[in-house]
């Protein structure tokens, strides 16, 4: 009796795997059947395992991978909720997959196969752009604008603007990085703020936004410059070409932004590569701290971080970035272009803020913060006065 006993607790123990973890080992693997259907540009196979219209979606990007990781499956009978991981590559342009969070909602069909009713963003992820409808592909010599909502000739304007940009950073940064940008244009403000996980409010005015720059929303992918369409609008032809190329640089520059690179380097390095060749003068370009210093209210100090918080003063705000722009252009115009450069990635190899402006500065540029300061505030002067 013992015996018998002992057996059939040995059999229940070597029995087969959970309920659960046979139905985790079923919708990973209806997923992996997914992600090669995307990948094969497979409508039929894909409809097998998901709707129709989440294919049609996405169908036209150019993917190079793509690919799910279950990471939690909870079961309810014939329905089930899973969170996963998806990690792409866009063909061409990612060095490295974007991975996301995703939550599936799942249900059994007639003939006990699983099934994705809905893929939605996870928790802390923000929208990719074919969650929000039909994306629509167009390609540049040096980029890759996808929109949703936006008709051919305007994304092929983006192109037009991207693959400008791209030369135009190159000739004064260097060729050391992808020399491609990825353009993503949605169809509204809340579509941008959507991508980026954040509320419309926090880019309301904002023309666009790179979102892997220095102070950008973690949750959204690396290196895509995501335009706000109803801010791009009221921009003139030279508005338009500044703003892309401004943020073609911080995709550019992106190894070399670090937490040691304060804004004021980052953005004004932006801005000044962005207005380079526009024929824009000093009053132009920065009417704000043009009006201060006719007023005789000079800038004691560059920048700080807190000065390009977009919750400030819009007036603050604009003489942040306008004093970054002159203080870069200064450097070119004493020290030249390639200094320029030096310096910038002299900063951001700094380990840490502390020293990092005083240190480049002295290595580089052979002068003090406080000299700096001095020329730079005479600088406004001479250029604004």
């Amino acid at each position: 009796m013992l015996a018998l006993c002992l057996l059939l607790g040995s059999l229940v123990g070597c029995g087969g795997p959970p309920a659960a973890d046979s139905a985790k080992a079923a919708v990973q693997s209806l997923l992996d059947r997914q992600s090669t259907a995307v990948l094969h540009h497979d409508e039929t196979a894909y409809t097998r395992t998901g709707a129709r219209t989440a294919y049609e979606n996405l169908s036209a990007v150019p993917f190079a991978s793509w690919s799910y990781r279950l990471t939690s499956l909870h079961r309810t009978g014939a329905t089930a909720t899973a969170d996963a991981e998806l990690s792409y590559r866009v063909k061409g342009y990612d060095t490295s997959p974007v991975t996301v969070g995703r939550t599936l909602g799942l249900r059994l069909t007639a003939d006990g196969q699983w099934y994705v009713g809905t893929d939605k963003p996870g928790k802390k992820s923000g929208q990719q752009l074919w969650d929000q409808g039909k994306v629509s592909v167009v390609k540049g010599a040096h980029s890759l604008v996808m929109g949703v909502g936006q008709g051919a000739d305007s994304l092929r304007t983006f192109r037009s603007l991207a693959d400008h940009a791209v030369p135009a950073v190159s000739d004064a940064w260097g060729t050391d990085w992808t020399r491609h940008v990825v353009v993503l244009v949605p169809g509204s403000l809340d579509g941008m703020a959507g991508l980026l996980g954040a509320p419309a409010a926090s880019y309301r005015g904002i023309a666009a936004v790179t979102t892997g720059e220095a102070g950008g929303s973690g949750s959204a992918p690396a290196d895509r410059i995501i335009v706000n369409p109803d801010a791009y609008a009221l921009l003139g032809p030279v508005g338009k070409q500044v703003v892309l190329t401004h943020e073609t640089t911080h995709v550019a520059t992106r190894a070399h932004t670090t937490a040691a690179t304060p804004l004021w380097l980052s953005e004004g390095y932006a801005d000044w590569i962005g207005y380079r060749g526009t024929g824009r003068t000093p009053t132009q370009a920065a009417p704000e701290l043009y009006r201060a210093v006719l007023d005789g209210d000079v800038p004691t100090a560059l920048p700080t971080d807190k000065d390009f918080g977009f919750s400030s003063d819009p007036t603050k705000l604009a003489q942040a970035y306008e004093g970054g722009w002159l203080a870069c252009r200064m450097i070119e115009d004493r020290w030249g272009v390639a200094q320029l450069g030096r310096f910038y990635r002299a900063v951001g190899a700094h380990k840490k803020r502390a020293g990092a402006v005083e240190d480049a500065l002295k290595n580089v540029l052979g002068t003090t913060l406080a000299d700096f300061t001095k020329q730079w505030r005479d600088f406004l002067k001479a250029q604004l006065g």
